[in-house]
């Protein structure tokens, strides 16, 4: 294109893909004039005035207001300005249009009536602060007379959910439906009774301890995640590196115990995790209360628990097996 000829309001349009009327109207409004007008009438544009008219159809594309364009071209305001703004507020609708999707697509699910699709607005607006008090109200009463080793259930509250600044639609589902189970009386007293059932009465009861707790959920996690490592990275049960593993997990639970690690407390280890392999992989008392909420937690975190499978149980037995020593 030649800088300094001037093109009639038709070859305009067709070089910006504005319409004739729009670029008319961007004239008659005041973003921007034509570079001269015949005496017939007849607006015409430098190459200038034509990148001008490019820049407004692709910001008017982005939804910038005509009055944000008119003051970017007079200098009043930079390129890099409007678009920050414009970019957060389509974060914004993004974030809304998300919770919109969650809120609806539970509703779908479940055939919801007005008054759940009034709840679930309110939890997925909900702020940090509403959102703690509800999960402290939950753990609460389910703490309330409970009869399990003292703390227990403090260490449990500590498992709780941390919605994101800019959750996915699935983090937003998992919390509406976290947040309207915490609510209500019923799950409450489920939560509960599991957890006296489980953890009030022998062996359960030894597992609440606060030291047996901690081990499993620091140091015995720590190797756990080592273990899984290894197991994962398809190394056989009796290399070093996994008796190397298989020794330090006999040793830290032999600690907690009070104990030394012995060829026959590893033995014993090692049926343990083999008569594990043979339970059931599923605890619908389990599943439908505290395990539902540790799951539902997991999701709105980000942070979903790495499974572990029969198979793996039977390689740490192995594991365990290879990393005895040899008595005699």
């Amino acid at each position: 294109m030649d800088d300094k000829e001037l093109y009639p309001i038709g070859d305009v349009a067709r070089r910006t893909g504005l319409s004739v009327s729009a670029i008319r109207y961007y004239s008659d409004a005041g973003v921007i004039a034509p570079t001269s007008v015949t005496e017939a009438g007849y607006r015409l544009y430098d190459v200038r005035a034509i990148a001008r008219l490019e820049l407004i159809r692709t910001l008017r594309d982005l939804d910038a207001g005509l009055d944000e364009i008119r003051r970017l071209l007079d200098g009043e305001t930079s390129l890099h300005a409007l678009l920050t703004t414009h970019l957060e507020l389509v974060e914004r609708q993004e974030r809304d249009l998300r919770a919109r999707r969650a809120v609806l697509r539970t509703l779908v699910k479940q055939g919801g009536t007005p008054a759940q699709a009034a709840l679930m607005g309110k939890l997925v607006s909900m702020p940090d602060e509403e959102r703690e008090r509800l999960i402290d109200d939950f753990w609460n009463e389910v703490a309330y007379g409970l009869d399990v080793p003292e703390g227990f259930v403090d260490r449990l509250r500590t498992v709780r959910p941390r919605l994101p600044e800019d959750p996915t639609a699935e983090q937003l589902e998992a919390w509406i439906e976290l947040g309207d189970l915490v609510r209500g009386a019923q799950f409450r007293s489920a939560v509960r009774a599991y957890l006296r059932d489980a953890y009030g009465a022998f062996p359960g009861r030894r597992l609440a301890d606060a030291e047996v707790w901690d081990f499993i959920h620091e140091e015995g996690a720590r190797i756990g995640k080592e273990i899984m490592e290894a197991y994962q990275a398809g190394l056989p049960a009796d290399s070093p590196r996994a008796r190397e593993l298989a020794a330090a997990l006999a040793d830290a639970t032999a600690g907690t115990f009070g104990t030394q690690a012995t060829a026959e407390s590893r033995e014993r280890l090692a049926k343990a995790f083999l008569v594990a392999e043979q339970l059931p992989r599923e605890d619908p008392e389990y599943d439908a209360t505290h395990g539902r909420y540790l799951d539902l937690v997991a999701r709105i975190n980000g942070t979903p628990p790495e499974p572990a499978g029969p198979e793996l149980l039977a390689w740490i037995a192995a594991a365990l097996r290879a990393s005895s020593p040899v008595e005699g």
